[in-house]
């Protein structure tokens, strides 16, 4: 077994998880907090949502179904060559598991964080119990345990880039984007029942986590994202050691070491490199792909705004010039955007630019049959300083209650 170097970790980030190729493949996963309706204020078994969705068979748009450690869903799409496609594909597998679902009065609720319930630990997988135990040990135990259990996202998978400068150029808007999006789509202004002074509490919780593996990977003006996301990951501490196959031994939470430290005892390989780069959690996470993690969760109608936005913005040239121009005003904003969001008068101008820009980009990639949703939501939201979060008072809590 090759015992990795500092070097190897350089080359495995450069040649995989920035890997270069001509922009234009999308995805998206969108995370859901799952109700009973005869019971909206308890706690949905992980076991028995598990047993509803294998009996409703896979859906037919080939997303795949996972849950998280609190019981939440999450429908991952294939890679799609366009934009409609992926939205054709993803609403018909989101459809197929509501439908699935409401045979045995569940739901689907799209919000950032759950209003209502408290977090509850479900998970039976080692890696999510020394997930937990690294947050305690940490002092970020309950910040770790609303995370795993309470929060929802929706996440867009967009291409790294065509070549390196292509790469800096989109590294460097979806960081700048990143506190738009937070703020135009935040979503989860309450939290067990309590409103938390936030409009995006979900962005709150992240911001008050591990900051090693959880705030933006710094890059400097010129600086290589590639190189500056293997310096994150080197200095990130290890959440979690897996046992080697045929030794008896078992999980290790919080061993106490950064990734660095650990190459330099010798002991890690290559699939303990690519473990580790799975749990850290900064905002922009580069896998092949750039993933965008810092969107809440919105009610069905409207998961696919922000994909269309977000996709149109980096991936159309006049749109990410746009973008870039508009966004840099407001770039590393992600406090204000978590706790005013579009009250923020920088971040409403913003956004209100973006959303133009994403709109006229829209018929340019064949996407025009998603220009009136993202209007829609412009109209109701962006044009007014206004989120769905604002939407959420007393009344949803009370309807919400047990």
């Amino acid at each position: 077994m090759h015992r990795l170097t500092i070097d190897d970790v350089y080359e495995h980030i450069h040649g995989v998880c920035f890997k270069n190729g001509p922009p234009g493949t999308v995805g998206a996963e969108t995370e859901w907090l799952v109700v009973d309706r005869n019971a909206p204020g308890a706690h949905v078994a992980i076991g028995r949502l598990r047993t509803v969705v294998e009996r409703a068979g896979p859906p037919p748009g080939g997303s795949a179904i996972t849950f998280e450690p609190g019981g939440q869903l999450e429908l991952s799409s294939a890679p799609f060559g366009d934009l409609a496609a992926l939205h054709r594909a993803l609403s018909a597998d989101i459809e197929y598991v509501r439908a699935g679902l409401a045979e045995h009065a569940l739901e689907l609720a799209g919000r950032g964080v759950d209003p209502v319930r408290v977090p509850c630990f479900q998970a039976d997988h080692p890696r999510y119990g020394c997930m937990r135990d690294y947050f305690v040990v940490g002092g970020f135990a309950d910040a770790g345990l609303t995370m795993m259990c309470s929060t929802a996202s929706v996440q867009v998978c967009l291409d790294i880039g065509a070549d390196p400068a292509d790469a800096l150029a989109r590294w460097r808007l979806a960081h700048a984007l990143g506190p738009v999006l937070v703020a135009a789509f935040a979503n989860s202004p309450l939290r067990a029942g309590r409103r938390t002074g936030l409009r995006s509490t979900r962005q709150g919780i992240w911001n008050a986590l591990d900051p090693a593996r959880t705030l933006p990977v710094p890059s400097g003006d010129g600086a290589d994202p590639a190189d500056a996301w293997a310096r994150y990951a080197l200095d990130a501490q290890v959440m979690l050691v897996r046992p080697r196959p045929g030794t008896g031994e078992c999980w290790t939470g919080a061993p106490g070491m950064t990734f660095r430290e650990w190459l330099a005892k010798g002991e890690p390989d290559l699939d303990d490199l690519v473990y580790h780069l799975s749990t850290l959690f900064p905002p922009v996470r580069p896998r092949g792909w750039l993933e965008l993690r810092m969107i809440d969760a919105l009610p069905v109608r409207y998961w696919p705004v922000p994909v269309a936005v977000a996709a149109a913005l980096l991936d159309d040239p006049r749109a990410a010039d746009a973008a870039a121009e508009a966004t840099a005003p407001v770039a590393g904003r992600w406090a204000e955007a978590a706790r005013d969001a579009l009250a923020d008068p920088a971040l409403a101008r913003a956004a209100r630019a973006c959303f133009t820009a994403a709109l006229e980009a829209l018929p340019r990639m064949g996407a025009a049959g998603l220009a009136p949703l993202v209007a829609e939501y412009a109209d109701r939201y962006v044009d007014r300083g206004r989120c769905p979060a604002d939407d959420l008072d007393h009344a949803h809590l009370l309807e919400a209650a047990p």
